[in-house]
């Protein structure tokens, strides 16, 4: 008896989570024609890649949009959903302001991919909804830069890591299939840098948005927790970089790691405070 009563729990919590691994892995689904665009022999900005880039923005975004409706959640998996949304409207965006930006999908396809996968494992790691005591006007502030911010970073990242990539060929004098479909190194370089001060830029705005939220839910300005911390060292580390790059003229692989960290720092900071409190600890 007592192993039938467990064996319709287990069922109905399979039952339950049906639903939601459909959806995660139709959404997972959209991003792969972005992703196997990579193979192609010459790539190109044409109707392929939009309709691609398309896709992978819609699956996703639909998904965020259902998981988010109504009310903000703090899960890993909505983190995730949500942020690697704002990561490909943003990169779809720049495509169309920036030139040679959308070299960039080679490496950031992969990555994008990464952590739809991870929210399809964990996808039932929801979280809670947040309680509604908080002015809406500033959480939702907080919550929009946030997200900006971090795909801001990640797509300096990837510039800078394509930097990096065309370096090494350069000094190797050996092109790879891949470095024939990145940005040359000097463009890599300059995406990187305009990428690096728009997201200080947001950063700042976060910081101060984060701030106005403790203010109102705590009555004080800043909370020292691990994202805080990893946030302020996040900022910091990307001004000196910004000085660095403006006075001294500092670009190149040192340039390229230093981007890396202060990215690395922002995914602690966000996705991996997620990941640690929601998936490990719970």
């Amino acid at each position: 008896m007592q192993g039938s009563i467990v064996f319709t729990r287990q069922l109905a919590m399979i039952s339950a989570m049906l639903p939601g691994l459909l959806h995660s892995l139709t959404a997972l689904l959209c991003l792969l024609p972005a992703a196997l665009l990579v193979v192609r022999p010459v790539p190109a900005r044409d109707h392929a890649f939009w309709a691609a880039g398309g896709l992978a923005f819609i699956g996703p975004a639909l998904l965020a949009l259902a998981l988010v409706w109504g009310h903000w959640v703090t899960g890993f998996a909505p983190t995730l959903w949500v942020t690697l949304t704002a990561i490909i409207f943003t990169f779809g965006a720049a495509s169309v302001l920036l030139a040679h930006m959308w070299r960039l999908l080679p490496l950031l396809m992969p990555y994008v991919v990464l952590m739809a996968v991870m929210a399809t494992v964990w996808q039932q790691a929801q979280g809670h909804a947040l309680p509604g005591t908080l002015p809406s006007g500033w959480l939702g502030l907080h919550i929009l830069v946030g997200v900006g911010t971090y795909a801001l970073l990640t797509l300096a990242a990837v510039a800078a890591l394509a930097s990096f990539l065309q370096e090494r060929a350069l000094k190797q004098k050996r092109r790879t299939r891949l470095t024939v479909q990145l940005p040359a190194m000097a463009d890599a370089e300059r995406l990187s840098t305009r990428l690096l001060m728009a997201g200080e830029a947001v950063l700042a705005i976060g910081l101060g948005s984060g701030m106005a939220v403790e203010w109102f839910e705590r009555g004080r300005l800043l909370t020292l927790d691990h994202k805080t911390l990893l946030s302020l060292l996040a900022f910091f580390l990307i001004g000196l970089l910004l000085a660095a790059h403006r006075f001294v003229g500092m670009r190149g692989r040192i340039a390229a790691r230093l981007i890396l960290v202060a990215w690395l720092l922002l995914t602690l900071a966000y996705p991996g405070v997620k990941f640690v409190t929601d998936v490990l600890i719970s």
